[in-house]
């Protein structure tokens, strides 16, 4: 059940969706596939340098957004039955792919693996500072928390261990997988969702590159800050080396 590959998804709603594809291709330096899905729901972020793609797109029904992780195994149904037996959910079983719910209510996909192996190169913004769009970080109130910090190291077979901070539990993709997943631990009980994260060699530089294509500052927090997107889905910038993924000593 080896995971081969994963991909974070940006999820925004679909009256806002041009708008988000065309703010997070330029700050991945990356370009659209063609459109698939019914309703030309779907996107791919192609890296220009020949490297596997890491990201997609969604647009979905008005007022949701957010993002999830896709995992890549060598064999879909295997690791979708070790899903179920770990508590997870089955929300739509499709043919090859299935989509699910952690028990601590994150929606994830399992999708077949095509031989992606080549993660693309760190991302370079207009003055030389570098990041990375890495980490889906899943936001979980209390009870769901404890509920998923036991769920994806048992599900993916990956190290994980307790963040920089207490509310904060990492889980480690392996070297060459282009994301990882950190779970925290909410100060209040509501509905789980998750965002994305982006590393970075100077979080100040990229939050002002960010803005110039129609980003906005949220708030800082100790070691990131928070944004929006010209969608308005929430992200953030983090301290962390976008080579490594590990906080400056």
């Amino acid at each position: 059940m080896t995971i081969r590959w994963t991909y974070a998804f940006v999820d925004r709603p679909a009256e806002a969706f041009g708008r988000a594809c065309d703010f997070w291709t330029a700050v991945t330096r990356t370009r659209l596939s063609p459109p698939r899905g019914e309703r030309a729901e779907f996107v791919t972020l192609l890296p220009e340098d020949g490297a596997d793609a890491c990201v997609k797109a969604q647009g979905v029904a008005s007022g949701g957004g957010g993002a999830h992780l896709d995992l890549c195994p060598e064999d879909v149904p295997a690791l979708v039955e070790s899903a179920l037996r770990l508590g997870a959910e089955m929300v739509s079983d499709n043919p090859g792919w299935a989509v699910l719910r952690s028990p601590g209510g994150q929606l994830f996909c399992v999708v077949p693996w095509h031989g992606e192996s080549a993660r693309p190169p760190v991302t370079e913004g207009p003055d030389g500072s570098t990041n990375r769009l890495d980490q889906v970080c899943v936001d979980l109130a209390p009870p769901a928390y404890d509920r998923d910090v036991a769920f994806w190291p048992a599900l993916t077979g990956w190290d994980a261990h307790p963040g920089s901070r207490p509310e904060f539990h990492i889980v480690q993709s392996p070297a060459g997988l282009p994301v990882r997943i950190l779970l925290q631990r909410l100060d209040e009980d509501r509905p789980t969702a998750a965002h994305l994260d982006l590393s970075c060699s100077d979080i100040e530089a990229t939050r002002a590159w960010h803005e110039t294509l129609g980003a906005s500052f949220v708030s800082r927090g100790a070691r990131w800050t928070v944004m929006r997107d010209p969608a308005g889905g929430t992200y953030c910038l983090t301290g962390r080396d976008p080579v490594t993924g590990g906080l400056p000593a």
